[in-house]
């Protein structure tokens, strides 16, 4: 891949293996930029989060008992019309075991199973790594999205806010190989 020295390069690349996502949380539909530019705090997806964090201190031993792990989830999910409206939902939530239990006023997701490419993007390199990923490597590469979404994982030993060039994110982007040409 010929790399565009003008867009940001993540720090690490990574395929795994196949997981499904089992995740309780909040969540918003309609255009989140509408009010605020992306990457901020303002816009409708900090609304979000901020709803999602009181909600986890309101319900703290539920969501610690079946917690997987120290990552909070930010997933984008396009439906069909998306191109027409630019509206798509906004899901944040903690990973955990099972959905049989959780807070009335949170909502369980579960992703499909399939396999993930893992961008990991660093500073501000983070706010435009989506441009690297669909400008430029998945273009190029042996995969085609398998599902009309994305996944942003900030893991609390990694990410120090938006404002700290030390921050890590990853971009999780569900795939499947490309169809030979001739099929």
């Amino acid at each position: 891949m010929n790399s565009d020295p003008n867009l940001p390069q993540p720090k690490e690349i990574r395929v795994t293996g196949v997981k499904t996502l089992k995740l309780v949380g909040c969540v918003y539909y309609g255009d989140p930029f509408h009010s605020n530019e992306e990457w901020s705090t303002e816009n409708e997806i900090g609304v979000t989060w901020s709803r999602f964090q009181r909600l986890c201190y309101f319900h703290d031993e539920m969501l610690h008992k079946e917690a997987l792990g120290d990552v909070a989830y930010e997933v984008h999910i396009q439906p069909d019309d998306y191109k027409d409206t630019g509206n798509f939902y906004v899901y944040v939530g903690v990973e955990v075991k099972n959905l049989d239990e959780m807070p009335i006023e949170m909502f369980g997701k579960t992703l499909p199973s399939t396999k993930y490419v893992v961008f990991t993007f660093k500073g501000e390199d983070m706010f435009n790594g989506g441009n690297y990923i669909w400008n430029e490597w998945l273009p190029d590469s042996k995969y085609d999205e398998s599902y009309p979404y994305m996944v942003l994982a900030y893991d609390k030993n990694r990410f120090r806010g938006i404002n700290d060039p030390k921050s890590e994110v990853d971009f999780y982007v569900p795939v499947k190989l490309k169809r030979p040409n001739n099929e």
